[in-house]
């Protein structure tokens, strides 16, 4: 592994700039030299379903399949993990939110199952949806813009 000088505010920068995207993690080379910063996603289990931590509009670029604008909207929520995206709780079911509704904060907008586990991907706020990007049971990637809570 080579040796590389760092400047600690070159680091306190990198975190930052985690902060200022939403980014949850930078990985900078140059030659041979990493420098990666990464912060966690804290997840909690409620009532058997695993939960993501708050949802966070990632700057990662959405797969091509996804039915994105060119550049995210302000309010695009993304998917935090790659797995099956299910608008309802169960097949026939209505769907959590429609184009047009009004949602609290921590309401449940979809569910991705990722590894067996159902994460339930919940409001960060309040507001409204703006937009739907995924049809059910859909496969999403990490990144992949979800819907648009304005």
């Amino acid at each position: 592994m080579p040796s590389i000088d760092i400047d600690p505010s070159y680091i306190e920068r990198l975190a930052e700039l985690l902060v200022r995207t939403g980014l949850t993690e930078i990985e900078i080379a140059q030659g041979e030299a990493r420098i990666r910063v990464a912060k966690q996603v804290v997840t909690t289990i409620e009532h058997g379903v695993q939960m993501p931590g708050p949802a966070v509009p990632a700057a990662a670029a959405a797969s091509p399949a996804a039915a994105a604008p060119e550049a995210m909207a302000a309010g695009t929520i993304t998917s935090p993990m790659v797995g099956t995206a299910y608008l309802s709780g169960e097949p026939g079911a209505p769907p959590f939110v429609s184009t047009g509704e009004t949602v609290k904060e921590g309401q449940t907008l979809l569910i991705i199952e990722a590894m067996k586990v159902m994460n339930a991907i919940r409001a960060p706020r309040a507001g409204r949806i703006g937009r739907i990007f995924i049809e059910n049971a859909a496969p999403v990637e990490y990144g992949e813009p979800l819907l648009v809570l304005e």
